[in-house]
């Protein structure tokens, strides 16, 4: 997943008002929903008491500039922001429970991304159906380090770093999880795009045969000359939570979307239990791979 750039701002002052330097209060490099939400909450609520940025900033002891980057979520409000702007706006006590719930963004993940992410860590079931590249959750450090360097725009060294941690990082969660069910069909045609040289193409089939050996681990591959079936319309995940609702995640370009509707989860669950029943089984599709990594 892409890292989403923000943009910066700068501190202002005026009589009354706390002027914050740069670097007293570091802008957030990748704003969170959570401070995206307060931000909003924030503005509704000043808008509803009749106050400008100015007024509030004035009120708060903050400058304008700092009252507008937490309305938009740039900032990471401290705790005397909090605690003047719930006095300012009617002390019902709304800000300070809402301001316990505030979460930093997770550098690495695209903003798009990155509740998906927090409910796949701690979903009871997972299942991924991809077409275009290995899952990200089973690709080798050196094929993510390929597709990201890959990606338009082009990131800076320092970007792709962050990108290539938190996609490792994800993978742990599945050697962490050891009782938590995740089940792969891809298609057999992305194992065979190349990337980099033989070496790095035996490294990924042989990171994927170790990620999908435990028991709680189902790789399913369909093989380039299936015939055409139900999945057709894209890559989809399905996850199940504590509660046991089922969600769904696609992606398209530059986009993703989570998926709640009951009557939809039911028609993506119906096709990939299909797919799942049309793909190679879990031992066929281990010799698949082992015979592709022969022919490297």
């Amino acid at each position: 997943m892409d890292i989403v750039g923000v943009e910066g701002e700068a501190a202002g002052g005026g009589v009354g008002v706390r002027v914050v330097p740069v670097g007293e209060w570091e802008r957030e490099p990748h704003p969170s929903d959570s401070l995206r939400t307060f931000g909003a909450f924030v503005q509704a609520l000043r808008e509803h008491a009749g106050l400008s940025r100015v007024d509030l900033g004035a009120r708060v002891q903050y400058s304008k500039h700092t009252v507008e980057s937490v309305e938009l979520g740039r900032r990471m409000p401290d705790e005397a922001f909090v605690e003047r702007a719930e006095e300012a706006l009617g002390n019902t006590g709304a800000l300070r429970k809402a301001a316990r719930h505030l979460t930093r963004g997770e550098a690495g993940l695209a903003a798009w991304f990155r509740r998906w992410a927090r409910l796949e860590r701690e979903a009871v079931s997972l299942c991924t159906y991809e077409c275009r590249l290995v899952p990200g959750l089973l690709q080798s450090e050196a094929y993510a380090r390929a597709v990201f360097e890959g990606t338009i725009p082009l990131r800076t060294d320092e970007e792709l770093e962050v990108q290539l941690a938190a996609r490792m990082e994800r993978q742990a969660m599945m050697r962490e999880r050891p009782t938590v069910p995740f089940s792969f069909i891809v298609e057999e045609h992305v194992f065979r795009r190349g990337f980099g040289d033989a070496e790095a193409m035996c490294g990924l089939v042989d990171h994927v045969l170790e990620l999908t050996a435990p028991r709680n681990v189902t790789l399913q591959v369909v093989p380039v000359e299936a015939r055409l079936h139900a999945c057709l319309d894209g890559p989809l995940q399905i996850l199940e939570t504590s509660e046991g609702r089922r969600l769904g995640y696609s992606e398209g370009q530059q986009n993703g979307r989570l998926i709640s509707d009951p009557k939809e989860m039911i028609l993506l669950g119906q096709r990939y239990d299909t797919l799942r029943s049309q793909a190679l089984n879990p031992t066929e599709s281990r010799d698949l791979l082992e015979r592709l990594r022969g022919e490297l």
